[in-house]
């Protein structure tokens, strides 16, 4: 099984809050996500936790592209500006480096009009194991 669909049936938290990946190679992950109701804040725009949940599937789907059980243990994330209900919203991963042990990867999550909302980067620690 490839780490697109297996991410996209296995994360159950990432597919609750409406994220899917789209795309995913040796180079970079697409994850997407659709702003409702369900994600807005107190102030009635979308709540960085839902932000983030988005970026961290675009990482995680990047990390373990090539088959090595990654996880993550580090995460920083800048908010930028908003994202409202009805935003269609896109986080694209790029490595920064393809470590073997310590791999990191930027995250940039923009809306439908490229936007730019947030900026995350991660950093994980590949496992002996395969994923899956």
């Amino acid at each position: 099984m490839d780490i697109k669909t297996l991410l996209n049936r296995a994360d159950r938290f990432a597919a609750n809050a409406g994220c899917q990946i789209t795309e995913v190679d040796e180079r970079h992950a697409v994850a997407v996500m659709t702003v409702t109701a369900e994600h807005l804040n107190g102030g009635g725009v979308c709540q960085g936790g839902a932000l983030f949940t988005l970026a961290d599937l675009a990482i995680a789907a990047l990390m373990n592209y090539g088959g090595q059980l990654t996880f993550g243990i580090s995460n920083s994330i800048i908010f930028v500006s908003s994202a409202r209900e009805g935003d269609t919203l896109r986080a694209e991963a790029v490595f920064v480096t393809n470590h073997h042990k310590v791999p990191s990867v930027e995250v940039r999550v923009t809306n439908q009009d490229d936007a730019l909302i947030c900026h995350v980067t991660g950093m994980g620690y590949r496992k002996p194991q395969a994923i899956g």
